[in-house]
């Protein structure tokens, strides 16, 4: 690359992006929905966000029963098809609300932003990138659901096309 002022061309993959923005946003759907079925002592411990799936970690005193799984993947299906706006903005951290949820305290600075589900749903501090709104996730399933270490539970899902693609493997494995 050249020097300062230097004219550069960015390049941006949409597709993979909006893969990325579906899973990220569908971690703040997960969060919601384990804190209504599981309590508030829900607390995010880590994440990953990739194209084709995503990963949460969170504290979490036992393994979570099947039908609470089947339960919070009903409510985070509910929550896309509720087709709510997903809106962030800044605020100075002295002026978070108490009901925004922000968590390692200790990492943010002066100014924070806020991310909204439908603003009576998730309500986080994340810098992230975001769907517009809820309905672009295109539905959730729950892969997998396992224990980290002693106290934090995981929980691996996918949303979007890369649930059709799933399925039609699913279909062609129970065929052959």
């Amino acid at each position: 690359f050249g020097g300062a002022g230097e004219m550069a061309i960015l390049n941006v993959d949409s597709s993979r992006r909006k893969a990325i923005q579906r899973h990220h946003t569908a971690t703040h759907v997960l969060h919601w929905a384990l804190r209504e079925v599981l309590g508030d002592h829900i607390r995010q411990a880590g994440s990953l966000v990739e194209p084709n799936r995503l990963r949460f970690d969170f504290s979490h005193f036992e393994g979570i029963k099947p039908g609470q799984l089947q339960k919070i993947e009903c409510l985070a299906n509910e929550m896309l098809l509720s087709n709510d706006s997903v809106e962030a903005y800044e605020i100075p951290f002295a002026d978070k609300p108490d009901e925004v949820i922000a968590f390692f305290g200790d990492k943010y600075g002066d100014e924070v932003r806020v991310v909204s589900l439908g603003g009576e749903f998730s309500v986080e501090l994340c810098g992230g990138t975001h769907v517009k709104n809820t309905s672009e996730i295109e539905g959730f399933i729950i892969s997998n659901e396992t224990s980290v270490s002693s106290g934090v539970r995981r929980i691996e899902a996918m949303t979007g096309s890369n649930l059709v693609k799933k399925s039609k493997a699913a279909l062609t494995t129970i065929k052959e």
